[in-house]
């Protein structure tokens, strides 16, 4: 895996976006400060990759991505490996309640021949989104996080410990690194293979067990078996064919036994009909009835033909009901008119008194009016005296007054007033009575008149008593008419009723007719061809009737007698056919074919091949039992061989002294190859190899003729050489084709000397492998030695990293 382009957004101390190129670098120096952020961009690398840090302590730990006043950030980068681009990107958020979380995560590859500042615009393929992205990633780079922590970040003080530690510590030291438990877990599969195995075995042998009875001699005596019951199949056809005879023979006796108990039955059930003795006389009778109820209708018609003439003759009854009608109406208004004329003369004598009374009245008023006049003036006088004065105008006269006159006082005017009221209001009522006495009296006299003029205008009156004897003998004539209409009707009920039966009558006969042609056609079709029914005679049904169930008496012996027989013949063929299939099931039997005792021969022939059918099946599952039984014993074999090859590799691997083995192996070839890088680092003054009686590393001084020394003697740039090409040694073991490893490593505390090994130890290694290089280090001696430089700086809006000029 190799970073060419990294992206930074609000992560960790970079609050704002910054981007990374490390297309054309090969060796490089993060440097700055103490708390500038240079190991934030390692940590990005990393947490693009995997979503976490492994200094933040659990690898599920992202709560330190954000700072914590940041919201959201963002980390991307552009990686090569084997030969492919991919990008992967990695976007978190805070919530509500201050969580970091993982919004979105995706891994794509790439168009390598994109533009870098463009590849992410490029994809090729989507590859993961979400929890998927750690998992594909391992896949692409080939790294695990853990060897990724251990191989791409080298922790060298760790690795210095590695130099100098025990036998016993480099051991544990070995078993963490290189993940030697995986032995323990080989060693442990092994068991559960062993148990696996043994399991298998005793779950073969367990069925085998059920496969004991699955020999050859079964498999022989079954195949002999299956031979002897195909060649009874070949042999049994006759008798099949002789038993289907003699079913054959039973069918068409029981047939025929059939159609002679159903021509008995026909013969038993034939009866005369019980109206047949006496149909010939209730014919004749009913014809007779029709005949004399025929003459009585057609007198009755006659009378009711003669009746309704007479009827006719009189003629219609309305003509006499209106002469009789108008006299009755003339007679009302002969009544009326004299009763009018008499009103009218009485109403003309009381109108003359109320004439008289109206005069009266009309006077008395007239004198009440003068007396009210004349009490009007005196009251009138009485008032102007005292205004006349003696020689003064008269007022009314005009004359002088010579003397006052003197006046009695007047009677009260208004008892004047009342008297002249009552009289009004009798002259009123007089009045009124007159108007309305004469208004009546000229009505009277009106009606009168009328009811005169309209008795003038009737036709002269006809005889009363001659009216109504012409109606009573229209009314005479119609009661015969009725009377002769219903005596008509009757007969007629009585014809329809005698010629419906003598319809009945005849229907009976042509009825008793039929069923006897039909119950001879029967006996006919039924019976035999020598001795067939009697002909019918048509002219008397009774007669005809009579001899055939003579005939039918005859016939009915000899069915008896023809029917005894038929079931003895019936009987014996029944005893041959049961015989012939007890013989032949016993055979079968003896075979081990099973059958009912009433099987058919169909049956049989069925119940044969059925056996040989099942005794086929069942040698082929003999043989394939046989089969399974000889899979088993290989199988058990097999899988016992497999049980202590696993039980002898679970007993090796438990044992302390392959640890040490494999550690041991382990650690002569990582000082081997070690030992290569040392040997170059160091222009060839010094190798490195293991103790003989130690076990401890040791180092090779040919400055010093090939002295081996102890590593701890080394100053501090040679073990720093000495580490750095076991930490070399050791992740090229770990992860074959590692393209980039950084140094995460304070060089603070090396003296000048030793950090002048330092950095040509690593100028060396970036000049002699094809790898990136990148240092973290806030040294300046170190920093000035890196080709490519990035500066990283942090102020109050957080960190910042810029590209220095490349060094000459």
């Amino acid at each position: 895996m190799r970073p060419l382009l990294l992206h930074l957004d609000h992560f960790g101390s970079f609050r704002e976006p910054v981007t990374v190129d490390f297309s054309d670098t090969e060796y490089f120096a993060l440097v700055g400060p103490t708390g500038a952020g240079k190991s934030t961009i390692i940590d990005a690398i990393c947490f693009a990759l995997y979503g976490t840090v492994p200094r933040w302590g659990r690898e599920n730990s992202i709560a330190h991505a954000l700072a914590p006043s940041v919201a959201a950030g963002k980390v991307a980068m552009v990686f090569d490996s084997n030969g492919r681009r991919f990008g992967v990107a990695r976007s978190m958020v805070r919530d509500a309640k201050g969580a970091v979380r993982t919004k979105e995560a995706r891994l794509d590859e790439l168009d390598p021949a994109a533009p870098l500042e463009q590849a992410f615009d490029a994809v090729v393929k989507p590859l993961a989104e979400g929890e998927n992205v750690t998992p594909e990633a391992q896949r692409v780079t080939g790294l695990e996080y853990r060897f990724f922590t251990q191989c791409v970040v080298l922790p060298q003080g760790r690795f210095a410990e590695f130099l100098h530690a025990a036998p016993r510590e480099r051991q544990d030291l070995l078993v963490q690194l290189l993940d030697a438990d995986v032995y323990e877990r080989i060693r442990q599969s092994a068991a559960r293979e062993e148990e696996a195995a043994k399991q298998a075995a005793s779950f073969a042998r367990d069925q085998l067990t059920k496969l004991s009875g699955a020999t050859a001699e079964a498999e022989r005596e079954l195949a002999e078996r299956l031979e002897a019951l195909r060649r009874l199949a070949e042999t049994i056809g006759a008798d099949l064919d002789l038993l289907r005879a003699r079913e054959g023979d039973i069918r068409r006796a029981e047939q025929e036994l059939a159609a002679m108990a159903e021509r008995r039955s026909l013969l038993s059930s034939l009866r005369m009909p019980a109206a047949v003795p006496t149909l010939a006389s209730a014919r004749r009778a009913a014809a007779e009835a029709v005949e004399a109820l025929t003459g009585e209708v057609a007198t009755l018609e006659a009378d009711d033909h003669e009746a309704y003439e007479a009827l006719a003759a009189l003629g219609d009854r309305g003509a006499p009901r209106a002469a009789l009608a108008a006299l009755d109406a003339r007679e009302r208004l002969a009544a009326d008119a004299a009763r009018a004329r008499a009103e009218a003369t009485t109403a003309a004598a009381s109108l003359r008194d109320l004439a008289g009374a109206r005069e009266a009245a009309d006077e008395a008023m007239a004198a009440a009016e003068a007396q009210r006049e004349r009490l009007r003036d005196a009251h009138a006088a009485a008032h102007l005296v005292p205004r006349l004065a003696v020689g003064e105008p008269c007022p009314v006269c005009r004359h002088p007054v010579s003397e006052l006159p003197r006046h009695e006082p007047p009677a009260d005017i208004r008892a004047a007033d009342r008297v002249l009221a009552g009289t009004r209001e009798r002259a009123e009522r007089a009045r009124a009575a007159h108007a309305r006495a004469e208004t009546s009296a000229s009505m009277l006299t009106a009606q009168a008149a009328r009811a005169e003029a309209e008795l003038a205008a009737l036709p002269a009156p006809g005889d009363r008593a001659e009216l109504e004897g012409r109606l009573a003998a229209i009314a005479k004539a119609e009661e015969l008419a009725t009377q002769a209409r219903r005596a008509l009707r009757a007969a007629r009920g009585k014809l329809d009723e005698a010629r419906a039966g003598a319809e009945r009558t005849e229907r009976q006969a042509e009825s008793a007719w039929r069923e006897l042609e039909a119950a001879r056609d029967r006996l006919l079709v039924s019976g035999q061809q020598d001795d067939p029914p009697p002909l019918l005679d048509r002219r008397d049904l009774h007669q005809a009737w009579t001899e055939l169930l003579g005939w039918r008496d005859r016939a009915a012996q000899a069915a008896r007698a023809e029917l005894a027989a038929r079931e003895e013949q019936l009987a014996q063929a029944g005893a041959r056919l049961t015989a012939d299939r007890r013989r032949l099931t016993e055979r079968l039997a003896q075979h081990g074919v099973v059958a009912p005792g009433d099987a058919s021969p169909d049956q049989l022939g069925a119940a044969v091949a059925g056996t040989v059918a099942r005794a086929d099946s069942a040698l082929e599952r003999l043989k394939e039992e046989r089969k399974r039984a000889a899979d088993l014993e290989l199988q058990i074999s097999e899988k016992e061989h497999e049980a202590k090859v696993a039980h002898e590799l679970a007993l090796r691997l438990r044992a302390n002294a392959f640890e040490r083995w494999l550690c041991a192996e382990a650690l002569a070839v990582l000082v081997a190859s070690a030992s290569d890088t040392l040997r170059e680092l160091s222009d060839g003054q010094y190798e490195l190899a293991l103790g003989d009686k130690t076990g401890d590393i040791e180092v090779i001084d040919y400055g010093e003729a090939g002295l081996r020394r102890s590593a701890r003697t080394l100053s501090g740039g040679e073990t720093f050489q000495a580490a750095l090409a076991l930490a070399l040694a050791l992740s090229g073991a770990v992860a074959r084709g590692l393209d980039s490893i950084f140094l995460d490593e304070g060089f603070g505390t090396l003296d000048p000397a030793t950090l002048d090994t330092v950095a040509t130890t690593l100028e060396r290694l970036a000049a002699g492998q094809d790898r990136l290089i990148g240092v973290v280090t806030h040294v300046p001696a170190l920093a000035e030695r890196v080709p490519v430089r990035f500066e990283v700086r942090r102020d109050g809006k957080g960190s910042h990293v810029r590209k220095a000029a490349i060094a000459p």
